[in-house]
């Protein structure tokens, strides 16, 4: 049991190793509007996420010179919400062959953007008023393209189940290993980038039919140059993901979790793999109280819990006791890794928003 302990404790401290509490710094109290700032919005079928963004973009100190909506083929009320608080509409658009649906919708707000910066953003996105400010500095800063991984904010049970794929995603982007990734990626949700950059790294034209465009989009924007910068989105950004229900969580979550691990430095697949690996055999606790060894394995699992504690607090909101009942969520990522492998490996695409993507990039 002692041979299971040493193993248990570098485990866990893997995730040490791999996270990092970059959060966006905070805009100075001398900040101003230098920049036209363009605010680009895909949507489809987002009338209930819609107004909570628009809402807290009219709430900015930095005020946005334009806010342009990309309406994706909506049939709920997503286009008139738009329109009701001032935002430039565009839809209509026939998706054409070779093209995802978000990535056609970016790319057409792009075109129809007149900013010296564009922020993408989307629809379930939710900004402190201070975010966009904070941002437009933090790139000033790095001289590049910045992206965050917003904190999830959850209400039901089971959007709180993505605690473990929410804390490995982030293990992605915070892992130290990424710095110097040439396939470094951004985190699609909230991306800041002048236009300039942006054209250089020929934007989501050059990835219009990648499933991972952020991903990609990152990898393209290091091939031309620019630094990539991603911060945590605690206290300024934040989004609630998947609120239509866990059949969307499934599939939001499944699109990309076997081939996103494709886009890592191997330091990180395999610390990832090890923090892993350690979490399940500490999960394995109450199947063993029984025996000799039960106060190690009990250990185990109380250093986990202690960890993710301490990590959901810049991950997001998963309620007070989730996070000591992480089996539940680590199964749940489980059986996502299985739907996502399925997916790849035998259906050859992965359902999204009623459209189906095939894997490499083609729509059907």
């Amino acid at each position: 049991m002692w041979i299971w302990l040493a193993f248990m404790v570098p485990a866990c401290a893997a995730g040490f190793v791999l996270f990092r509490k970059m959060t966006i710094p905070q805009a100075s109290s001398q900040s101003s509007d230098a920049f036209r700032l363009s605010v680009v919005i895909p949507a489809r079928n987002e009338e209930e996420n819609l107004p909570h963004l628009l809402s807290s973009l009219r709430a900015q100190r930095y005020r946005p010179y334009e806010i342009i909506v990309v309406d994706d083929g909506s049939t709920d009320r997503t286009g008139p919400i738009a329109e009701a608080y001032g935002a430039t509409l565009v839809r209509g658009l026939p998706l054409p062959e070779g093209w995802t649906g978000k990535n056609w919708a970016v790319w057409n707000g792009y075109l129809q953007s007149t900013g010296d910066l564009i922020a993408f953003l989307d629809a379930d996105v939710r900004l402190a008023p201070d975010a966009l400010g904070a941002l437009v500095e933090a790139r000033s800063r790095t001289n590049g393209v910045v992206s965050v991984v917003p904190y999830h904010y959850t209400e039901k049970l089971y959007e709180r189940l993505a605690l473990v794929p929410n804390l490995l995603g982030l293990f992605a982007f915070t892992s130290p290993f990424e710095r110097t990734n040439p396939q470094k990626g951004l985190y699609g949700s909230c991306i800041l980038t002048s236009r300039e950059d942006y054209e250089r790294a020929k934007g989501h034209e050059g990835v219009k039919a990648e499933l991972l465009d952020d991903l990609t989009l990152g990898a393209r924007f290091v091939e031309a140059g620019v630094p990539v910068t991603n911060f945590i989105g605690r206290g300024q950004v934040s989004f609630r993901m998947y609120p239509g229900g866990i059949r969307s969580e499934v599939e939001g979550f499944g699109k990309g979790a076997v081939q996103s691990t494709g886009k890592l430095a191997k330091p990180t697949v395999l610390l990832v793999a090890l923090w892993l690996v350690g979490l399940i055999c500490a999960e394995a606790a109450p199947f063993v109280l029984h025996t000799a060894g039960a106060p190690v394995w009990a250990a185990g699992y109380l250093l986990y819990t202690l960890q993710i504690y301490y990590f959901s607090r810049h991950t997001g909101r998963f309620g007070l006791w989730l996070p000591a009942l992480h089996p539940l969520s680590t199964a749940f990522f489980l059986y996502i890794m299985l739907y996502s492998s399925y997916r790849v490996l035998f259906v050859g695409h992965v359902p999204w928003k009623g459209r189906k993507i095939r894997v490499g990039g083609d729509r059907k």
